[in-house]
């Protein structure tokens, strides 16, 4: 005999029948790291695709951008709106904001010289300096990373929500449409 579902726990399944397992846990594990979430639901296939795609985009734009393109500082200098999207990527662009505290505090930035993920010294003219010396590559890492942050968010949401076509339901079959020969119903 199936237990009837308790009216106080919240529905895992999406309406494709897919176990979503815990959502709100999934979602917070695809934000940790893309595709985590997924593989947490048992999604292997789509875990790996989003981990291995959405982590190669980032790490691309961080070498692009010689590590220095995703930094966080919300100061009054400079409000770094573009962090807002690369932290979508969830703990790969977390070092950022240990660096911008770590500076603030007039310490020396983790990394060593290669001051990486820290926020530019605007008195020494850091930022133009980094602009100069990596030209193009400074724009196309800072995209790069950016895109990987929105990317994780809809991963975020897929791991929330479930597969997009399972929302859909079944098809449904046209009423003018005819069934096959030999199925139940033809003539």
């Amino acid at each position: 005999m199936a237990k009837a579902p308790s009216p106080n726990k919240p529905q895992t399944q999406s309406p494709g029948g897919i176990d979503l397992r815990d959502r709100w846990l999934a979602a917070f594990l695809a934000w940790l790291l893309p595709g985590l979430g997924h593989f947490y639901q048992r999604r292997t296939a789509k875990g790996v695709l989003f981990c291995v795609m959405i982590l190669s985009t980032f790490c691309y734009g961080l070498v692009l951008g010689e590590g220095r393109v995703v930094y966080a500082s919300f100061g009054p200098q400079e409000r770094r709106l573009p962090y807002l999207s690369q932290v979508g990527v969830g703990l790969p662009a977390l070092p950022a904001l240990v660096q911008m505290q770590r500076v603030r505090a007039g310490k020396e930035p983790l990394f060593g010289e290669s001051r990486f993920m820290a926020p530019p010294n605007y008195e020494q003219g850091e930022l133009s300096a980094l602009h100069l010396r990596l030209n193009r590559r400074w724009e196309l890492g800072s995209v790069f990373t950016m895109i990987a942050g929105l990317l994780n968010f809809l991963v975020i949401y897929d791991a929330f929500a479930g597969p997009a076509d399972a929302l859909r339901g079944a098809p449904q079959q046209k009423a003018t449409e005819r069934p096959p020969p030999g199925s139940a119903g033809s003539t």
